[in-house]
């Protein structure tokens, strides 16, 4: 809940930038906190997803937007908690969006799919709604560190060299240090050089 919380924040925050009224901030807090986990849930046929069907999320996120409306000047001061806490909730559901797609007998390719779709599937969604481009398609290290962290679910369940529990926490502590340690030191992927000569940029 802590992720969910602290992913129901964040889309509390952009929309309440983005001055929306109370139902599109409630609405994009929620979309944030459990879009993934629906997409992953109708691509698995896990259905009604449970995202929908447990209402601790849809609470969690009315708290989200009630906290971030009420204290908005707090929230903005408190960058770094919140990015702590979305480093957790990234890794938590990579990992288990990885999991449940096993579970449900898919083959390791669309688990990490849907492993990756978990962590960041509601950001997306986020980003689409507020018409800018999604942040996992420019350069910071975020659905990197999920993919890893769905990889390593994957390859454990199929080696077989440890017990499922402690390849979920390896999985949990590689994809958590890899997303805090390119936060720490501005880690990003590489970008193609812009090759637009002077001409170009006058125009």
């Amino acid at each position: 809940m802590a992720g969910t919380f602290a992913f129901a924040i964040s889309g509390a925050t952009a929309a309440r930038k983005r001055n929306l009224d109370l139902f599109g901030i409630c609405a994009l807090a929620f979309t944030v906190a459990c879009g993934g986990g629906i997409i992953r849930d109708l691509c698995i046929g896990a259905i009604p997803p449970a995202g929908l069907t447990n209402w601790h999320y849809l609470v969690v996120a009315i708290i989200a937007t009630g906290i971030t409306v009420g204290f908005f000047p707090v929230v903005e001061k408190l960058n770094r908690p919140v990015l702590l806490f979305d480093a957790v909730g990234l890794s938590l559901f990579a990992v288990t969006g990885a999991e449940k797609a096993l579970h449900y007998g898919h083959n390791g390719e669309v688990a990490i799919l849907l492993g990756i779709t978990t962590a960041v599937g509601g950001g997306v969604v986020r980003d689409i709604l507020l018409t800018r481009v999604p942040v996992i398609l420019e350069k910071e290290i975020y659905a990197s560190a999920a993919l890893l962290g769905a990889v390593i679910v994957v390859l454990g369940n199929y080696l077989k060299w440890v017990s499922a529990d402690w390849v979920a926490i390896i999985a949990l502590i590689v994809c958590f240090t890899l997303r805090i340690l390119a936060l720490r030191y501005h880690w990003n992927l590489p970008t193609p050089a812009n090759n637009k000569t002077d001409l170009d940029k006058q125009k």
